[in-house]
């Protein structure tokens, strides 16, 4: 089990430690420093989002377009995969209420284990629990983790996380550190769920999931840097969506999607 789950255990260890410093940090940090560096923490997060929405979908469409038919319209077929996996998400999301629900969750672990104000203490988890949550290192790390027994890329995850827990907690409080439990509760059953799954996905499901969290992403950094409240815990379905979306697709089209053969 050890070799399934140490990179999740590892990377838990890492926001513990890297939120109790933060948290230390933050108590003696002035108004303006705080908000300076969510600020920055917001700026990170869209290049973040560019690099896993943006690049690996233009990576995606310049590898697999020469491989299938119609290469010249490949882009736009992904672009619909994408589209659809986040609307339908989204609905997903919306009807199970899982923003609130969320949001909900943080106010609870708030009231049993914090003092700190319950609105700014579920903001820090909601917003701590999607940034270590999704991302191509969080899916290819479990993946790998579960699948081969290989820490290494939630390993150098766990290094990234550590230093940008210290940030956010210096910034949102106690709430980053409850977040610790979405790590292990999400990266835990994604390793275990790579572990027990007999056939691992396709390279085009797992880069259009890495994509669709690039947007999840972005939509975080506008939350972060309060430009827009979007409900970003409501789009977290849609990540799950590409692979079965995918092998609808080439149910019905084989070859439309993904190389013949």
């Amino acid at each position: 089990m050890w070799s399934i789950l140490n990179g999740t255990i590892v990377n838990a260890i890492t926001v513990v430690i890297g939120s109790v410093a933060g948290l230390s940090i933050g108590a003696k940090l002035p108004d303006r420093y705080q908000r300076i560096v969510l600020n920055a923490l917001g700026l990170v997060t869209i290049i973040l989002g560019v690099d896993a929405g943006v690049l690996r979908f233009a990576d995606t469409v310049r590898k697999f377009a020469p491989l299938v038919e119609g290469g010249r319209t490949y882009g736009a077929r992904v672009a619909m995969v994408m589209i659809a996996s986040l609307l339908v998400g989204a609905i997903i999301g919306t009807a199970l209420r899982l923003h609130e629900r969320v949001e909900g969750l943080g106010k609870w672990i708030h009231h049993r284990f914090s003092g700190q104000d319950s609105h700014l203490f579920a903001e820090g988890f909601l917003t701590a629990s999607v940034i270590f949550c999704v991302g191509p290192l969080t899916l290819v790390g479990c993946l790998e983790n579960g699948a081969h027994g290989d820490p290494s890329f939630l390993y150098i995850k766990s290094l990234l996380d550590g230093f940008c827990s210290l940030a956010l907690a210096s910034s949102l409080g106690a709430g980053v550190l409850a977040s610790v439990l979405t790590v292990l509760v999400f990266q835990g059953g994604l390793s275990l769920l790579a572990f027990w799954v007999a056939q691992p996905l396709d390279e085009l499901s797992m880069s259009l999931m890495t994509v669709v969290g690039g947007v999840v992403l972005l939509a975080t950094a506008l939350m972060i840097l309060e430009i827009k409240k979007i409900p970003v815990a409501n789009l977290l379905p849609g990540i799950f969506l590409p692979p079965l979306i995918v092998w609808i697709t080439e149910w019905f089209a084989p070859g439309l999607l993904l190389p013949s053969g």
